[in-house]
Parts: structure tokens; sequence; C-alpha cells
């Protein structure tokens, strides 16, 4: 824990020297204990620079998803004020669906280094090979009836897209409703789920999961998902850090939050109609009945997507309802 304290401090400092003996008197503990707490950072990979008289500084951080380096890093009001990172997860999303009904709290987030059954929607699997991809899943309570929060799908798509724009430098495009594609390649799988109370119909939690290909090359994808899937290395030729989007989806996540909480909702619905690859293609609607094929006209005001068909006939599809892939090809 002495290390942790250590690293938070650092992080603190913004990249400015900060001196043996300030960190004993702010951590209450001695100038020998700083120095090993030092000491065990560099060994686990931290950049950390010495100078007498000046202190320490912090150069660099390792590519680890430990809770207490990200949180080191990370700003934001409710989103990962909580972190629990596990080698290998069934699946992100499951753990938190079942945090909360043991009464998880609030914002809490769940990271994997690995799933071994990582799900999308309608039980479709999420391949998640271990320390390849981020895969994360953030535990909402929001005080909003149910209804108010179904857009929360595309709220995180969003925030998705801004989070690898920040850090890879590149925006990613979203094909309706809940996938983020490059070049035409699925590279971000979303999942959200959520819990209402039977009786009451109160809203009990939102579980909204995200699972990012950050460093697979076409050798790690198999089967059907092989044709169809990319990873941000794939397309950016260089490794991504895990950490550092990590902490970006975070605070984006933070923001959606805040969203939920006020249901202005404008801003998000602006830059999603902006993304969205699937408006301006013709798309097969899959669902319980038979198959259709339609024109994607326009994102409305819910989030919803307004397909024409050859007769003229307009119609606005939901999330939930049915699934909508391209006509030739996945987008």
């Amino acid at each position: 824990m002495r290390r942790h304290t250590i690293l938070e401090a650092l992080c603190a400092s913004k990249g400015e020297y900060i001196s043996g003996e300030h960190l004993s008197r702010t951590l209450g503990i001695t100038r020998s204990a700083v120095w090993k707490g030092v000491d065990a950072l560099r060994r686990e990979g931290y950049e950390i620079e010495s100078r007498t008289r000046l202190g320490y500084r912090l150069l660099s951080m390792p590519d680890t998803l430990e809770p207490e380096a990200l949180a080191a890093r990370l700003n934001t009001a409710v989103v990962g004020r909580r972190i629990l990172f596990f080698d290998t997860l069934d699946s992100t999303n499951t753990y938190a669906k079942q945090a909360a009904l043991a009464g998880g709290e609030n914002g809490l987030v769940i990271l994997a280094g690995q799933q071994t059954g990582g799900r999308g929607r309608s039980g479709r699997s999420f391949q998640s090979p271990p320390g390849k991809g981020l895969y994360l899943t953030a535990l909402l309570r929001p005080t909003a009836a149910p209804a108010a929060v179904l857009p929360v799908t595309a709220l995180a798509a969003v925030a998705a897209c801004r989070a690898i724009e920040r850090i890879c430098g590149l925006r990613p495009g979203i094909k309706w409703t809940n996938d983020l594609v490059l070049d035409t390649r699925k590279l971000v799988g979303i999942l959200t789920e959520m819990g209402v109370e039977g009786e009451t119909g109160v809203l009990q939690y939102v579980a909204v999961g995200i699972g990012i290909n950050l460093n697979q090359t076409q050798a790690d994808f198999s089967g059907a998902v092989a044709d169809m899937a990319t990873s941000l290395r794939m397309v950016l030729g260089r490794t991504i850090s895990r950490a550092e989007l990590a902490v970006a989806l975070m605070e984006e996540l933070d923001r959606l939050y805040a969203a939920l909480l006020t249901q202005d909702y404008a801003p998000w619905l602006a830059e999603y109609r902006r993304s969205c690859v699937t408006l301006g293609h013709p798309v097969r609607i899959l669902g319980s009945g038979p198959e259709r094929v339609a024109y994607a006209e326009e994102i409305d005001d819910a989030f919803g997507l307004v397909v024409r068909y050859d007769d003229g006939r307009r119609e606005t599809i939901r999330s939930g309802e049915v699934s909508v892939r391209g006509l030739y090809g996945y987008v």
C-alpha cells in the first residue's frame, strides 16, 4: 500500500519534482520507507527520476491496469472511484451485474485482462484474448426512470469514440446502434444491460460494457470474426497503451453519467449523427420476422434508425428490437 500512496503523490505532482522530505511528512512514513517505495515502483517499470535537493518526479508509467495506477491519473467525479482488475473473468458485464445485486457502489469499474465468456447483443460472443484488448464495464446507478436512460448504448458509443480519438488521434465510425468500426471492420463492441425492480419499476443499475480491440493482429481473430474485426494496432501500425485508453474511457463514461442525470442528450445526439456510418446505405433488418431490406436515412431524436423501403414507406427501428447489417458487408 505504501508504494500506491507514493505513486498517487508523484502523479499528483504533474511531472514536477517532489521532495523525499515532503513525501515523508505528508504520507506519515520515514525517508527510508519513501526510498524503498520508489525503488519498488521502479522495479515494476515506473520511470522515476531523482535529483539531489529536488527530490523525485515521475517520467513514465508501465502499461498496467493495476487499479491504483489507473486511479492515480484519473480525473472523474463518479466513474472509477473504485476499480477492480482481474487477470481473467468470464465477462465483466456478468461480474458487474452480480456486484450490483450485492450492493456494488455507483461508478464501480470492472476490468479484465481476458474474458473467457465475453458477450455481445443477442448472446453473441466477443473474442477477448489475454492482454490484447480493453475489456471494461462501468456500473452506474443514475436516479432516473428506465425509459429516460434507454439512449445509454448510443451515448456509450460516443464516449468510446471520444476516448479513442483522444489517445489515438483517429475517429471511429458508429455502426448503428452499438458497434464502432474502422475501415468497415468492427473495432469496438458495446453491451449495456439494466436492472429494474419488478414490483416498482425503479431503475436499479445500468451496466455499460465496452470491449475495444487494441493490440490484436489478424492471427488473434478466429472463425467468422476474422473477416469482420480489426484492431487499433492493425490500423495504426503501433502498440496502444491499455492504461491510457482505460483512463480516457473512464473519464468519458463519467461525462456520460452526468448526461444521464441531466438527460441533456442533444450534444451526444449531434455527435452520434455525425459519426454514424450506417446512414446513406442499404441495410438488412434482422428480427423475429422475415428479413427486410431498406435504406438508412437518418437518426431520430431518440437515437432510433429511420429507414425507407422501396415502396416509400418509412419506419423507425429501435435498439433491442432488431439487428441491422449492411447489405454488402458488415457495415
